[in-house]
Parts: C-alpha cells; structure tokens; sequence
C-alpha cells in the first residue's frame, strides 16, 4: 500500500500567528498603560522649562529676599496651569480617563515632597534666610519627580533624580549661583527631559 502524502501546511498558519502576536502586543501596552501614568506632558513640561529661564531672569534683577521669592512662586503658580493644562489635553488625545489609579497614585507621591518643600520655604522666610532655597526647591522636586515617577514612565524617575542630584550639589554652592542653578534645572532640565518625553511618548 502506497503511503498518503504528508499534508502541506496550511497556508492561513503564518498569518493567524501574526495576528496573535499582534493581539498580544496590543494586550501587553494596554497593561503597561493601565498601569502607569502616561499622561506627563511632553510639550507643556518644555514650556515650563522656558518660562522657568524668564524667572531665573527676572528673579536675578530682584534685590529684596520677598521680590525674588515673589517671582519663584509666580513661576510655581504658572508651572502648575500649564502642567495641568497639557496633562488634560494630552490625556484627552489619547482617549483615556485623565482621574484613573495611577494619575492618584502619582498625583499623591508627587505632591507630599512638594508640601514638605513649601513648609522648608515658609520657615526659611520667616528666619529671613534664603540661601537654602534654591537648593531644597530642587532636591525635594527631584524626590516628587521620582515618587511619582514609580507610577509613570521610566524617564520621570530619571529626570527627577537629575534634580536631586542637583539640589544636592547647589546646598553646597554659593548663595550667588542660586539663580544660575534654579535656571540649570528648573529651566535646562525640563527642556531636555521634556523634548524626551514629547518624542517617545506621544506630545
């Protein structure tokens, strides 16, 4: 008796294994993105970045300790708007809820280190001392950045540990270069972590 002939493979394999991988792929981002806040502006962290140069600038013409702070936390008052203004158009682009888990587990890790910051300052006026400013501004930004970063992409934690580094080194600075180091990383480091997260992660 003669021997069938193996059957040929059939043609459709190749193609549903694709569209399997393809499932797949599609499964494991929508995991990733459900499980970490993407909604960082890209662009709107650039433009804080500029206007962070406009203050260095302006704080640096100031010659009162209230002047200069004045400036700072008009800077702040302004980063927050636009922060919050791109965060909701860019969540909004991409179709998904901008109040989801990670952005409150995010928004919670990013806020107390900003909230001990605020107290630092506050206690730092009433000594009629700002030498440290500039110095515990970045490093405890720095340490918001990489708290809240565990909850977003993986450049977050890598820009808020260039801030702390940062801060770290201007407590040992100068009290003269506190301007020069505010526009070093307030300005410089969102400009270049911000462009990074514009191209790889979508605005």
């Amino acid at each position: 008796m003669v021997p069938s002939p193996r059957p040929e493979p059939r043609a459709e394999i190749p193609a549903l294994r694709a569209v399997a991988i393809e499932d797949l792929r599609y499964i494991r981002e929508t995991m990733e993105r459900s499980a970490a806040f993407t909604a960082v502006p890209g662009w709107g962290t650039v433009v804080v970045g500029a206007t962070a140069l406009g203050a260095a600038w302006w704080g640096s013409r100031q010659v009162t300790l209230g002047a200069w702070c004045a400036v700072w936390f008009f800077e702040a008052a302004l980063a927050i708007g636009i922060a919050f203004a791109f965060t909701v158009a860019k969540a909004t682009r991409a179709g998904g809820p901008l109040w989801s888990g990670p952005a409150r587990r995010f928004t919670v890790s990013f806020s107390v280190p900003l909230l001990c910051g605020a107290a630092l300052t506050l206690a730092f006026l009433r000594a009629g001392e700002n030498a440290w400013m500039p110095g515990t501004w970045l490093l405890l930004y720095g340490t918001a950045m990489i708290a809240g970063g565990a909850f977003s992409v993986r450049v977050v934690p890598i820009m808020g540990a260039c801030f702390a580094v940062l801060g770290a080194v201007a407590l040992f600075l100068p009290q003269a270069w506190g301007n020069a180091l505010l526009a070093a990383g307030f300005g410089g480091l969102h400009l270049v972590f911000g462009w990074i997260i514009a191209r790889r992660h979508g605005g």
